[in-house]
């Protein structure tokens, strides 16, 4: 592929020019620490044999036709992980849409079309726990098997972090109870979303505290609701520390759950020029400072507001503070 790294939709993308591959295959949400160390397996060992790199996915998560009603939510969007993925070094990411026809194939199946026929595998890198084919029926035993009969090399990679295993459920569970730190530590990186600055009720800015408001349908999976430091990435890649709400505030009735973003430290010439709207921008979590909170009162909200950006100085290592 000339050292092109490409997201290919689907089998029919496959080039023709190709060549022989060294692949991984899995889900990848979130692209975990566990996740990384897999595909930083796939590149050293890609590059060491001369091979393309090649990652296979899957889109709608499987998990998402087989129980709807059960599937978890999804750590980051399908562009986000991509992205992340190619970000590691792959040369090429394989995305193959997940129906219910296609899970039907047998592991040997699965293998026989996509890694030999479809990618002329020589090398296939995978976790311990590799499940594949019809009822996930297939392992590491039958991978290797089928490397047998196919004549690639199996090449196992762990993913395990300092306690247990890195998993996506880890990290689920970690936002759900607004613990974005060890979120954070799974992952390699803080958790963000990511999505449109839309106007909002204005009370931030009535309060002393305008905030950049998220559209309703931004991407990545919002920790519990509560008050939270971590930074603004703006559409120029400029990093902001910040204050960030997630939910509905109680002190107002009529809110909708949301995500609203505080920029501190703003020299004072600039606040009035400081627009977001439009923007797509990326926030981060670096820690919870607190639950959501009623107040009675406007008094008492703006001098918890004020509270909440000095805890957020300390957290985000801010010393230099603008006047």
């Amino acid at each position: 592929m000339s050292g092109d790294r490409r997201w290919l939709r689907g089998l029919a993308e496959i080039p023709a020019d190709l060549g022989p591959t060294a692949v991984t295959l899995g889900n990848f949400d979130g692209v975990h620490r566990g996740h990384q160390q897999v595909l930083a397996g796939l590149v050293t060992a890609a590059t060491a044999a001369g091979l393309t790199s090649m990652v296979i996915t899957f889109d709608p998560h499987p998990a998402q036709v087989h129980r709807p009603e059960h599937a978890p939510e999804q750590i980051m969007e399908l562009a986000d992980r991509v992205q992340q993925i190619l970000g590691i070094g792959v040369d090429a990411v394989l995305v193959i849409p997940y129906t219910l026809e296609f899970a039907q194939q047998s592991p040997e199946e699965f293998v026989e079309s996509v890694f030999v026929n479809a990618l002329s595998a020589q090398l296939v890198v995978i976790g311990q726990d590799v499940r594949f084919g019809r009822d996930n029926s297939g392992d590491l035993g039958t991978m290797r098997n089928l490397g047998g009969v196919y004549g690639f090399d199996v090449q196992v990679v762990d993913e395990f972090g300092a306690d247990r295993r890195c998993s996506s459920t880890w990290v689920r569970e970690a936002l759900e109870r607004g613990d974005v730190a060890t979120a954070a530590e799974v992952l390699g990186r803080y958790h963000h979303v990511r999505g449109e600055v839309v106007h909002g009720a204005a009370r931030g800015r009535e309060l002393g505290f305008p905030t950049a408001n998220l559209a309703p349908e931004s991407s990545g999976l919002l920790p519990a609701d509560g008050i939270y430091a971590g930074w603004l990435v703006d559409a120029d890649g400029t990093r902001w520390p910040a204050v960030i709400s997630v939910g509905s505030n109680p002190t107002f009735t009529g809110v909708r759950r949301q995500v609203e973003a505080h920029v501190i430290d703003r020299p004072v010439e600039a606040v009035e020029d400081f627009d977001l709207y439009g923007q797509t921008v990326q926030v981060e979590f670096v820690r919870r400072l607190r639950g959501m909170v009623a107040y009675a009162g406007v008094p008492a909200l703006i001098e918890q507001m004020r509270a909440d950006v000095e805890q957020a100085h300390d957290v985000l290592g801010i010393t230099d503070k603008a006047e």
